[in-house]
């Protein structure tokens, strides 16, 4: 094996290691040491590759949202109408993202950022911000598509229905966090698809009360 590919392996270990101890104790309760007691390396071998922890909140970032479209847009493209591909995407979410341990040990790694560095340390949390928005960006435009190809009804607000499923997901993820209830996350994932059923065309409106 050459320097350069051990380099790289050093480095893709750190991000790796990182990332799991970031999902289980967060961003500023892990320290430098505990790092490098997980990649068994030195204080100098570590700072070969980053500059300092901030520098590779980045990169364990980028990470972080590669595992989650690999695990959340698994076979979503074989799907073949738009709203099966949403609907995809919650099943992956449910079934592979919320239950990978071994990315994501202490569960979703964005949500445990947020909620950590929202005051804290607003320069970083501003690249989970853009993380989310570009989720919601990527659901609504599956929903914008299926309302194109007749399979959703004309008059939903996709921008509405994008909002609901991304705070489902987000409420989902908190309450598995919790309890690691897999009853509990059936039901809200199965709740966010009855709800897409209930919007697509020819499903049935449910009656509204009279008093």
């Amino acid at each position: 094996m050459d320097n350069e590919t051990r380099k790289s392996n050093s480095r893709e270990k750190i991000v790796n290691e990182s990332l799991k101890l970031f999902s289980l104790k967060g961003f500023n309760n892990t320290s430098i040491s505990d790092i490098l007691a997980a990649t068994n390396m030195s204080k100098g071998g570590f700072y070969n590759h980053f500059k300092s922890k901030e520098e590779l909140f980045t990169s364990v970032l980028s990470e972080a949202r590669r595992v989650w479209r690999l695990q959340n847009l698994a076979d979503v493209e074989k799907e073949d109408r738009e709203i099966n591909r949403l609907k995809k995407i919650l099943a992956n979410f449910r079934d592979r993202y919320l239950k990978d341990s071994v990315h994501f040990p202490g569960g979703c790694v964005f949500l445990t950022l947020s909620v950590e560095l929202d005051d804290q340390m607003p320069h970083l949390s501003s690249q989970l911000s853009d993380g989310f928005q570009r989720t919601k960006a990527l659901l609504r435009g599956y929903l914008d598509r299926a309302r194109e190809k007749g399979e959703i009804r004309a008059d939903v607000s996709t921008s509405d229905v994008s909002e609901i499923l991304f705070s489902g997901i987000l409420g989902a993820s908190v309450v598995y966090g919790l309890d690691k209830s897999d009853g509990q996350l059936g039901r809200n994932i199965q709740a966010l698809i009855r709800y897409l059923e209930s919007i697509e065309c020819g499903a049935r409106r449910p009656r509204r009360d009279s008093g």
